[in-house]
Order: structure tokens, then C-alpha cells, then sequence
């Protein structure tokens, strides 16, 4: 089993300085060609996959090394310095933040026009799009995504690093598709966090599994036997993780999706997953009819750890990891070396 969780850092207003990006970007650019040198460029997916050596990175590119902006400044560096180096490298960067990131499944479009990619794009594209849904969705914690980087090789291994914003908090997610034995079974790569919610609603969780399955064969049943139950629902005195997820229902909103689903008959809840308009509610509403009706709960667990760069001496915000500051010294030190 992976361990599975969510970076999340304090939101800092600004932006990195003109003088301090482009340098992040020439650095950047650097460290990138040097480990493809060595291993190639599936290894920049599984380091950047890595939240101990994504927040390492950070670091070293000098910008701050807990703010939530080291996510999208890091990666906005990368695609910069990668740029016109993609089919030498053999590494694409699709998205970015805010309206670009609703620009990666084109950009992935345009790589596949423009390289000799050994997989379809619009295999690439469905996996980004999952991947979002998945994070803004299936793991309802509060983060709404703002943030979505793509990084593919021309192989067809691919990596994403997305982040979501909840009052002035953010949280990333790491994904690397090497790792992922099934996209609905705990498949992000080991993110971490030191602020964990009581409750979250993690429909991807393996803990999860029969609630899949019992959602699914509830989206094949008439909408308005679903909306009855939803209504019933909305009656019932329940503990308070039901309360919260039932009172912001809209039954009769939600029956034009159900109607979807009803004459779809998904095969499995991943095809469930990815209908267009089958969002948040839709999917709560349908797990809490499995848990409440059924007696299928699903995973109420927030996946959640925690990660910085190396730790503290003090054992803030967690003890030195030795190992994985003896890995970056090395590191560090091969490069100048060379």
C-alpha cells in the first residue's frame, strides 16, 4: 500500500519577483537536463511526484519553502526552462494556474501533433481530466482546484501536480502514473500535510470499494426513485459528518445528472466518475444513500500526512529526516562534481 496524502501550505499573497523567476527558470532548466542525462526523463516524474523532494526543490530555486505559491511558481519555472527542449528531453509540461490550467488538455492535443508521442493523446487527456475530477470530487475535503500541471513523456509516462484552495489554505496533490494500480484505489504518490480535517469523504479510498460499487449500481436506477430517498434523507436527524454533506442537497438539481447516469449504466465506478457533469454533489449525494439506505459506508477518512523539505532540529514542523537530507547533499554534491 502507497502512503496517500495532500501537501497543504498557507496562501501568501504576491508574486515571485522578475528577477527571482528568471533565475528559478535557468536553474530549473539545469537541474532538469542533468537528471535526464543520467536516468532520463522518467525519472523528473518520479522525483516530481515526490513531495520531500518537490518542497526540496523549492527550496533550492530560492523561493519560499512553505508557501503554497512554491507550487505554481515551481512548476510555471520548469515549463518555462523546458520550452523548446521537449522533443530533446523528451518531456512535455501541459497547464498551469488558473485559466491555463483549463488549457492542458489542448496543449496535450498540440504535443501529439508536434512530437512522436508512443501513446494517443487523448489517452493523456482523459487521464489529466480524471485525475482533476478525481482530486475536486471523488475527495470532497474542501479544496477547490485552481492549479493543474501535466508532465508526460514522449513514452506515454505521465506525472500531475495540482493544487486546491480553501480559505487560506492550499492543498496539493502529487499523482505518478507508475505507481497507480488503479486510479480509484488510494492512487496518489506519497503527499503529506500536517493539517488533517476530522472528516473527508474519500470515495477513492480502498475502504471505499463496495460504496463504489453500490453507487455505481445506484446510477442505473430511475432518478426519481433516488430523488424520493434523497428527500427522505433531508428528514432524517443524523450525526453531524451527515448533516453537513445532506442540507446543501438540491434533489431536483441534481435528477437532470442522475437522468445521465440512468441511461448511461456506467460499467464500473470509474466510467461513473468520469461522465461528463457527474460532479461533488452528485456523487455524495448517491454515497450517502449507499451508506444511510444500504449500509455501504464509504471511507469518511481525510488521506492526509505531511511533508516538508527536511525538518527541523527543533522538530519543527517535523524531525530532521536524516536519510532524505543525506539523499539531497549527495545530490547536490554529484552535480557540482560533475
Amino acid at each position: 500500500m502507497h502512503r496517500t496524502g495532500i501537501a497543504e501550505l498557507p496562501l501568501h499573497g504576491g508574486k515571485a519577483p522578475p528577477w527571482l523567476f528568471q533565475r528559478m527558470v535557468k536553474l530549473g532548466r539545469e537541474i532538469v537536463r542533468l537528471i535526464i542525462e543520467d536516468n532520463g526523463p522518467e525519472e523528473i516524474l518520479r522525483r516530481i511526484s515526490d513531495p520531500y523532494w518537490f518542497q526540496s526543490l523549492g527550496c533550492v530555486l530560492g523561493f519560499d519553502w512553505h508557501s503554497s505559491g512554491v507550487t505554481t511558481t515551481v512548476c510555471g519555472a520548469l515549463k518555462e526552462g523546458l520550452r523548446g527542449r521537449e522533443k530533446e528531453w523528451g518531456l512535455v509540461i501541459a497547464g498551469g494556474k488558473g485559466a491555463t490550467s483549463r488549457k492542458t488538455p489542448a496543449e496535450i492535443v498540440a504535443a501529439g501533433n508536434k512530437f512522436p508521442l508512443s501513446h494517443d493523446p487523448n489517452e493523456l487527456v482523459y487521464q489529466s481530466r480524471l485525475t482533476a475530477k478525481i482530486d475536486n470530487n471523488a475527495i470532497q475535503d474542501g479544496f477547490q482546484l485552481y492549479h493543474h500541471n501535466f508532465f508526460f513523456t514522449l513514452g506515454g509516462s505521465w506525472a500531475v501536480v495540482q493544487q486546491g484552495m480553501n480559505d487560506r489554505f492550499a492543498r496539493r496533490y502529487h499523482w505518478h502514473s507508475e505507481k497507480i494500480e488503479s486510479p480509484i484505489r488510494d492512487p496518489h504518490t506519497a503527499i503529506c500535510s500536517d493539517l488533517q480535517r476530522e472528516r473527508t469523504l474519500n470515495l477513492v479510498a480502498a475502504d471505499s470499494a463496495p460504496a463504489q460499487a453500490m453507487i455505481t449500481e445506484l446510477s442505473h436506477e430511475h432518478p426519481e426513485k433516488l430523488v424520493a430517498e434523497l428527500h427522505k434523507l433531508q428528514t432524517f436527524s443524523l450525526p453531524s459528518h451527515h448533516e453537513v454533506t445532506v442540507r446543501d442537497l438540491r434533489p431536483e438539481s441534481i435528477e437532470k445528472i442522475l437522468l445521465k447516469t440512468y441511461e448511461a449504466k456506467a460499467a464500473d465506478f470509474q466510467a461513473l466518475l468520469a461522465m461528463p457533469g457527474v460532479g461533488g454533489k452528485t456523487l455524495r449525494a448517491l454515497a450517502l444513500i449507499a451508506e444511510i439506505t444500504y449500509g455501504t459506508p464509504a471511507s469518511w477518512k481525510d488521506p492526509v500526512k505531511f511533508s516538508f523539505a527536511h525538518g527541523g532540529k527543533d522538530g519543527h514542523p517535523y524531525p530532521v529526516n536524516r536519510q532524505v537530507y543525506d539523499e539531497s547533499i549527495d545530490f547536490l554534491r554529484r552535480r557540482l562534481e560533475r
